[in-house]
């Protein structure tokens, strides 16, 4: 089974949108029995061959710079551009990036996929890295695309970076620019905190480590780089997500803390104000973000907004039961949403 919106248009680029859908079919096979294996397996095991980034290397202006990753559409026709945003301590190589790619690609959309600061095998220039509500980075991606021409711009988010696309939307509400069509997203941490908070308990720990495998040594290579901004006296005191948010990110970046950078940048405070059709996905075993710190009753009466709640497909995953099927049901889903708009 697979799942038809309701979109009814009602003028140009105007739709009106189911705003609440539970998504009551299994996605998974049965050999992935809840969110931790549907998330961890296609992170380990798939593979996706047939992408060739062609990279290009564009100028911040706080003099940094992102890296960013195109794959043209393989049949010639209208320019249509889909700008994918990855998760924390992703890049553009992962799994849910490259098929998301592969299967737009294949239907006539250019796709640049970028890589965060300090994501995509070089470290950035400045002493900031990326955060979850870093838009203006997006915003140069979104300017760039523009400036190459393109005058119809989807864009798809994972995790961190749904999170950053829903802020970026909200933030440009009405002014948004009317080049930007749409937006589907998956597996977001709207409330920051909550999911920081969930990540912490025992049985969530492998993903929390594995996160501050990575963080951790950047930190340290920036402090050698930038040793009057970044100081590694409380280094060993970084014992969580939420200890390395407080003590590095809400530093670098100007908040507070913890708390301050969760409660400024969490996309729930934004998205009422988006004024584009947008289609979040969030799996209700979702290990990361618990389903519960969704805003739900807001999305209810939302006209723009559609939240789609699926019963399995854990963070990130959405692997179908069939095992011949390259596609997953996330990438199918996007496809029809962005085919629609």
């Amino acid at each position: 089974m697979f799942l038809y919106l309701r979109i009814i248009p009602i003028c140009q680029n105007a739709f009106f949108l189911m705003p609440l859908v539970h998504y009551k079919s299994r996605i998974s096979p049965y050999w992935l029995p809840n969110g931790h294996f549907q998330s961890i397996y296609p992170a380990l095991f798939r593979e996706i061959d047939g992408i060739k980034y062609f990279r290009e290397k564009i100028v911040t202006p706080d003099d940094d710079f992102l890296n960013l990753d195109w794959s043209h559409a393989q049949n010639e026709g209208e320019k249509r551009l889909v700008i994918l945003s990855h998760g924390l301590e992703g890049d553009t190589t992962r799994q849910y990036i490259t098929g998301m790619v592969k299967l737009l690609n294949g239907h006539g959309f250019d796709c640049l996929a970028w890589n965060f600061r300090s994501c995509g095998g070089e470290m950035n220039q400045t002493a900031r890295f990326y955060h979850s509500g870093a838009t203006e980075d997006l915003d140069a991606v979104v300017q760039y695309a523009f400036g190459k021409g393109y005058a119809d711009v989807r864009l798809v988010g994972f995790s961190l970076g749904g999170n950053l696309t829903l802020k970026y939307l909200g933030e440009q509400g009405a002014a948004i620019d009317r080049r930007i069509k749409g937006s589907i997203v998956f597996s977001v941490p709207m409330d920051l905190k909550a999911c920081s908070l969930a990540i912490i308990e025992p049985r969530n720990q492998i993903y929390m480590h594995r996160f501050l495998k990575s963080l951790k040594p950047k930190v340290v290579e920036k402090a050698g780089l930038y040793p009057q901004k970044i100081d590694l006296k409380d280094h060993a005191l970084v014992k969580t997500l939420y200890d390395f948010d407080d003590i590095y990110t809400a530093r670098l970046h100007g908040f507070e803390g913890a708390d301050h950078y969760y409660a400024q940048c969490s996309s729930k405070f934004f998205i009422e104000s988006i004024t584009i059709p947008t289609m979040i996905v969030n799996a209700e075993n979702d290990p990361i973000v618990p389903f519960k710190s969704l805003p739900v009753e807001m999305l209810r009466s939302h006209s723009n907004v559609t939240l789609v709640a699926t019963k399995d497909g854990g963070h990130c995953g959405f692997r179908p039961a069939r095992l011949t099927d390259e596609f997953y049901w996330s990438e199918k889903q996007a496809l029809q949403f962005l085919t629609s708009l």
